[in-house]
Parts: C-alpha cells; sequence; structure tokens
C-alpha cells in the first residue's frame, strides 16, 4: 500500500512557507491505519520489547495500538504540568525557544527494552529528548518508529546509532 496517498499536503500551515504533512486522512482510512500500524507492530515484534513510549499527542495515536497489540504498556511523555505524578524532565530547542518534556519517574524500570513512536520525524528534536528521558530511567531503546521522515530537516542525524523506522519520507 502507498501510504502517501493518506497523507494531504498543507501550504502554509501552520505559518507561511510550510507544507504540511496531514496524516489525518491516513487515520481515518481504516485499512491505511491498520497497515501502518500493522508495519510497526512487525518491527516492534522483531526488537522484542517491553514497553511503547510516545510523546503528545500523535506519539501516542502511533504507540497505543502497537503497545494492545504485543500485550505492553504505553507511557506517556508530556509537556511539563500535564502528568500528575513525580517527573522527570527533559528541555529541549524548538525553532524560537525552549520547551520541557516530561515522564513518570517510575515508568520504565532499568533494562526494559523501549519502542519510541511518533508520527513524525523533522528536526528530531522532541525524539531526541525523549530518548534522554527513557534512557535516564534506565531503559534500552529497542528501536524508533515513524509514520513520516523529513529527509531535508535532517533529524536523523541527532538518532545516530539508534535503530531507526519510517514508513514514508519527504
Amino acid at each position: 500500500m502507498d501510504l502517501r496517498n493518506y497523507v494531504t499536503i498543507v501550504p502554509d500551515y501552520p505559518k507561511e512557507g510550510i507544507l504540511f504533512k496531514d496524516i489525518t486522512p491516513l487515520m481515518n482510512d481504516g485499512a491505511a491505519y491498520k497497515y501502518a500500524t500493522d508495519q510497526i507492530v512487525k518491527y516492534a515484534q522483531e526488537r522484542e520489547i517491553d514497553l511503547v513510549v510516545g510523546p503528545e499527542a500523535r506519539g501516542f495515536i502511533i504507540g497505543c495500538p502497537v503497545a494492545y497489540s504485543h500485550g505492553v504498556g504505553f507511557a506517556p511523555v508530556r509537556k511539563e504540568g500535564k502528568l500528575p505524578r513525580e517527573v522527570i524532565r527533559q528541555e529541549y530547542g524548538l525553532e524560537y525557544g525552549k520547551d520541557v518534556l516530561t515522564l513518570h519517574k517510575d515508568a520504565i524500570q532499568p533494562g526494559q527494552r523501549v519502542l519510541i513512536t511518533d508520527d513524525l520525524l523533522a528536526t528530531g528534536g522532541t525524539i531526541e529528548a525523549t530518548i534522554n528521558l527513557v534512557e535516564e530511567l534506565g531503559g534500552i531503546v529497542a528501536g524508533i518508529a515513524f509514520i513520516i521522515e523529513l529527509t531535508y530537516l535532517d533529524g536523523r542525524d541527532k538518532l545516530d546509532g539508534y535503530d531507526v523506522l519510517t514508513l514514508m519520507q519527504f
């Protein structure tokens, strides 16, 4: 299945000059969403994962069905102030400023094999911060899976040494 047929390019969103890659048509089509999810499920199976972790919010959409299919848990990575218990935090750079991601301090046990999922690899900042959170708790990043990779933004450079799956590239 050619998943590119289920991505809508939206010009000038969220600001002028950006060609936004909208995956909601993919998620809205049962066969396409199942196909994409099944590809990541197979990838996860080959990595013998213990847990799936994903940053909000689209990392949840990608990761939860993968976790469910493997009978493992899902740990959400959220913006600061969104998780109700004790957290660890990771600051990361944005185009204009900084932001913070958090993860519950008890979400990962040392030695757990973790799959990180998200919809899109762009500059890599969010996933790099997520990796740092997983590893701070002693988790082993067994793989990282995305629906889309924007190769022209060189985000994969921040993931050197990690096993990465992308289902399509732009």
